[in-house]
């Protein structure tokens, strides 16, 4: 089904690749801070959905598609950027559903899983370099004597795989730094490093090209 060579190669390329601070693994450290590894693990499912299917498109052609239609895709992606900043900018003043509370907070005042899966989903679709690494990275890897549907299956389950650890350590390095600065008079810090972080990946995604 595969060229086992070629995925031999393709594993550890990609595992450099992914544990690379990028957009997505700054905003599982970031979540991980705030509302901790098991809660973020919603943004990761919806960020493994977007990055699925943004590797499986770019292959087929898609991207193509969209990249020429430049003014729709920036479009979305400042949608994006200014949510994430908007986000971080709740987060900074200690608010909104991703924020660790100073003082008591009911319980249904936090992010839902929905969102956070939004959130992680829109930031995987949204990145344009994305796009552009797929298109470059996954071709060499596909041997053009096979079938291509179950060499790529098993090179997005290997991506995916490998994207879930990586995040799983940014969120868990995120949750160490909380609990070395978990004291009452840090909780406020710990929001606007988180909120920090957040209004990069914002920024990022906004105006990366």
């Amino acid at each position: 089904m595969i060229n086992t060579a070629l995925l031999a190669a393709f594993i550890p390329t990609f595992v450099l690749v992914s544990l690379t601070p990028g957009m997505c693994m700054t905003l599982s450290m970031s979540l991980g801070m705030t509302i901790g590894v098991r809660r973020t693990f919603w943004m990761m499912a919806g960020e493994l959905v977007g990055v699925g299917l943004v590797a499986v498109m770019a292959v087929v052609g898609v991207a193509a598609i969209m990249l020429s239609a430049p003014m729709v895709f920036t479009l979305f992606k400042w949608a994006g950027g200014l949510y994430l900043m908007w986000l971080g900018v709740e987060l900074w003043r200690s608010r909104g559903k991703l924020a660790i509370p100073e003082t008591g907070e009911s319980a249904n005042t936090l992010a839902s899983p929905l969102q956070l899966a939004t959130q992680g989903f829109f930031t995987a679709v949204a990145n344009p370099k994305g796009w552009a690494f797929f298109m470059v990275l996954l071709p060499p890897f596909l041997d053009s004597s096979r079938p291509l549907a179950p060499q790529l299956s098993i090179l997005v389950a290997a991506i995916l795989m490998i994207e879930l650890m990586s995040l799983i350590l940014y969120a868990a390095g995120g949750k160490t730094l909380s609990k070395l600065l978990s004291n009452g008079r840090n909780v406020r810090l710990i929001n606007r490093l988180a909120g920090t972080l957040m209004m990069g990946v914002g920024v990022w995604l906004a105006l990366g090209t």
